[in-house]
């Protein structure tokens, strides 16, 4: 009997943490424990890099082709107002839902602050304002292309693909070839993701062994209100708010998309990166949604890159998390400028060190709270990430089926 590689993925990813949470129980220096790790952090790591092997030609390939071929297609500006109107308005969506918890419930608030005094005093990391970080961000934006494709860097080569894609549309016939040519390569490039897909059972449940046997169960009860309240947060965007929108607009029951998404959602949680599980997006996006490749090939890879729900949400909270455990009140005002201030940070900065942390960090300064109070959130950091990514990546894919309905219409 063949097994669908979904349910391959699926139950490789229940016996991955079944098998993490009992590692966890043993010893630190147990043998048996640290000789698993290993070899779960080699495998996990290499079916990773595979995915970013192919991930910069990916990105490239498909922008530039999808926009050249969107020259095609009668309604090309329409698609590109509708893909940005709709990241925006579920960013946006997201980052209110994470203050309104956070001022319900007051995650923070009670605990004492010297027990992280010292996580904080040794906290050492880059801080920039948000003049400085808007500098960077926009300088990261255009750079030499095969210094940023050598480099991985997904925001800048995204910029390029689009440039590339545009002027091949002002060319027209006099590209016609070229543009014959980016299409077979692109196919080619996604018969190498389907054959690296065919790892993706042993890769994510080493990497979810991993995830689960390296949690540190103590921490996450000491922040435990915290963790609940964003994680409370992140599974109501993506369970109701988001199928929602796509059932209204589109008509598609969240138990079809859950069903077709179900390999891109696992790959997020168990990589905890937007851009690593941008292979097995595209190919989700394509195949069992059957999303115009021209489409999907504009707004998926897009969305990898600057629509983060998840991380906008997350970053919101943890402002006023931070606002609550040193007894800072933060009015209207300051909540509206951690409001935008998350939005932007969503987008993420190539180029700099630790994008994450120091986009965090701007947050915390655009209203004055200590940067140093970032040291608390390291620890549980990596978990969060889990599920905030496979939210991002699920945004990603219900925006290219809602920009399709929406242009069929």
């Amino acid at each position: 009997m063949n097994i669908s590689l979904n349910a391959q993925i699926l139950g490789s990813a229940m016996l991955g943490l079944t098998i993490g949470l009992a590692l966890s129980h043993l010893p630190a220096d147990s043998g048996a424990k640290i000789s698993s790790l290993y070899a779960c952090g080699l495998i996990g790591g290499v079916f990773v890099d595979l995915l970013k092997m192919v991930l910069i030609p990916l990105v490239f390939l498909s922008i530039a082709a999808g926009v050249a071929n969107l020259s095609a297609h009668e309604h090309m500006h329409r698609i590109w107002r509708v893909t940005l109107i709709f990241f925006l308005f579920t960013t946006a969506v997201a980052v209110t839902e994470g203050l309104l918890v956070s001022n319900w419930f007051r995650p923070g608030a009670g605990l004492d602050v010297a027990l992280f005094r010292d996580a904080m005093g040794h906290y050492q990391g880059q801080q920039l304002t948000l003049g400085e970080f808007g500098g960077k961000f926009l300088h990261s934006l255009f750079m030499n292309p095969v210094a940023a494709m050598a480099q991985g860097e997904v925001l800048a080569t995204v910029i390029f693909a689009l440039l590339v894609g545009i002027a091949l549309v002002v060319l027209r016939d006099a590209a016609a070839k070229l543009v014959i040519l980016m299409n077979e390569a692109l196919s080619v490039v996604m018969l190498l993701v389907d054959w690296i897909m065919k790892l993706a059972p042993i890769g994510i449940m080493a990497l979810l062994i991993k995830l689960a046997a390296t949690q540190d169960a103590a921490l996450l009860a000491a922040l435990s209100k915290f963790v609940v309240v964003v994680l409370g947060s992140i599974l109501f965007h993506g369970i109701v708010v988001l199928p929602l929108l796509l059932y209204l607009i589109t008509g598609v029951t969240p138990l079809a998309f859950w069903r077709g998404a179900r390999q891109a959602l696992i790959t997020a949680f168990a990589t905890s990166s937007s851009s690593a599980t941008l292979p097995v997006t595209l190919g989700c996006t394509q195949n069992q949604f059957k999303v115009d490749k021209s489409i999907a090939g504009f707004v998926v890879p897009l969305g990898a890159t600057v629509n983060m729900d998840g991380t906008a949400l997350y970053e919101a909270a943890a402002a006023l998390f931070v606002a609550n455990l040193v007894g800072a009140e933060l009015n209207l005002g300051q909540q509206l400028v951690v409001f935008f201030t998350a939005m932007l940070a969503a987008i993420g900065a190539p180029g700099i060190p630790s994008a994450g942390m120091v986009t965090m960090v701007m947050v915390l300064q655009s209203v004055g709270l200590p940067a140093e109070a970032i040291a608390i959130l390291l620890p549980i950091d990596r978990f969060l990430d889990a599920f905030r990514t496979m939210v991002n990546v699920q945004g990603d894919m219900i925006g290219s089926l809602v920009v399709q309905r929406l242009i069929k219409r």
